[in-house]
């Protein structure tokens, strides 16, 4: 499975990222995923928007409506 890399340049929190990427249309939804333990860091649920993000990370997004898989560049 090819996994696409979203390339931010430097350190990026988490729920910015998911919206950087397009993966939450605000930062409410990113919150609202991410509170839900609905967004994974390198195979484990995060619950704090607010990580650090340094790239090389795998981010894993499952929800009812989607499920999808990035890696920050």
């Amino acid at each position: 499975m090819s996994i696409e890399t979203v390339d931010v340049g430097s350190m990026i929190r988490l729920g910015q990222f998911l919206k950087y990427a397009g993966i939450a249309e605000s930062g409410a939804h990113a919150r609202e995923m991410i509170e839900a333990g609905d967004v994974e860091v390198d195979g484990e649920i995060e619950t704090h928007r607010g990580r650090q993000l340094h790239g090389g990370e795998v981010v894993t997004v499952i929800t009812e409506a989607f499920e999808t898989t990035v890696r920050v560049g």
